[in-house]
């Protein structure tokens, strides 16, 4: 199932289903994070729509508008689980890099997602302007103390994120040992989000196995794979619940997708790029975002379809 949020005029949106050709939306009333707190029930809820809108019911896409399909929620966790994108961001920002086996993740800013066609305000484009294509999971109530193999059962679903970032407020947060507060902003999303088996043999072993198509001002820059996950989700979620429950909603975001063979898929983020610049050249070359530029990511699999939909933001001055 596809699962969207339709923008009315409140907060956290209609929850409504989507056809497999996009083509269609079926309402089904509440919001998402209602639903995700109370999946079994809602499950057997969705199941009843979604054959409804099999059947031909719904109104025409072209007639609603798409909020992110979680516009707000508890907590967003992010992680960084592919080894080549840290590897490059050592060299971007001059630090080692990381060792050991535990995932990196931070917590970040959940209180809204930017919608897949949302304008994205900052405040200057001297803060250094980057997207960062990523997947990602919702989960339902996950206990303290949770292992990877029980987590994967409580991935109910996957979305698709732009984690923006400010790099040049990066390296000086990162320095403080705090984490991230200004380098962070709020992040956009796709505008569907899919149940594990709407997938199907593209969810392998908790990763999401497709590649995340990226186009800067039109040119495409990036088609990075998720399979390269150095962590699954599930190993993530276990990793965020090892001293605390997650609460129902919770996300948790895949970091940057990046893949080793980067010269000839390219990179998922500018910082990656500049990185790549620097061990070529000894300098980057290529600029952050400026005021009016665009950007689109969209995951497609070896058919060409696209499950979450497609991000198509520009950024604004704030």
């Amino acid at each position: 199932m596809r699962l969207a949020t339709l923008r009315e005029g409140t907060p956290d949106g209609v929850l409504a289903l989507v056809s497999a050709d996009g083509e269609r939306v079926l309402r089904v009333g509440g919001h998402l994070l209602g639903a995700i707190e109370d999946w079994p029930a809602t499950l057997a809820k969705l199941e009843a729509a979604d054959a409804r809108l099999a059947a031909g019911e719904g109104e025409p896409s072209d007639d609603v508008t798409f909020a992110a399909p979680l516009p707000r929620t508890w907590q967003w966790l992010d992680g960084s689980a592919f080894t080549t994108h840290g590897d490059l961001m050592a060299v971007a920002f001059k630090h080692d890099p990381h060792e050991g086996d535990r995932p990196l993740m931070y917590q970040g800013l959940s209180d809204r997602f930017y919608g897949p066609a949302d304008p994205v305000p900052f405040p200057a484009m001297e803060h250094g302007i980057d997207f960062e294509g990523e997947f990602g999971v919702i989960v339902d109530a996950v206990p303290m103390g949770t292992s990877a193999e029980e987590a994967l059962k409580h991935i109910r679903l996957i979305v698709q994120i732009n984690d923006w970032s400010l790099r040049a407020i990066a390296p000086v947060e990162m320095k403080t040992g705090f984490g991230w507060i200004q380098a962070k902003p709020a992040c956009s999303m796709a505008p569907f989000a899919v149940t594990p088996d709407e997938l199907g043999d593209a969810w392998r072993d908790g990763r999401v196995c497709l590649d995340l198509i990226i186009d800067w001002n039109g040119r495409e820059v990036g088609r990075a794979n998720g399979a390269a996950m150095a962590f699954g989700f599930h190993e993530l979620v276990a990793h965020a619940a090892l001293t605390r429950d997650l609460v129902a909603g919770t996300v948790i975001g895949s970091g940057t997708v990046s893949n080793a063979n980067y010269a000839e898929v390219g990179s998922s983020c500018i910082s990656e790029i500049r990185a790549i610049e620097i061990i070529a050249s000894g300098a980057p070359q290529t600029p952050f975002m400026a005021f009016g530029d665009t950007v689109r990511m969209i995951a497609v699999d070896s058919t060409g379809r696209a499950p979450f939909g497609m991000i198509d933001s520009q950024v604004v001055r704030a």
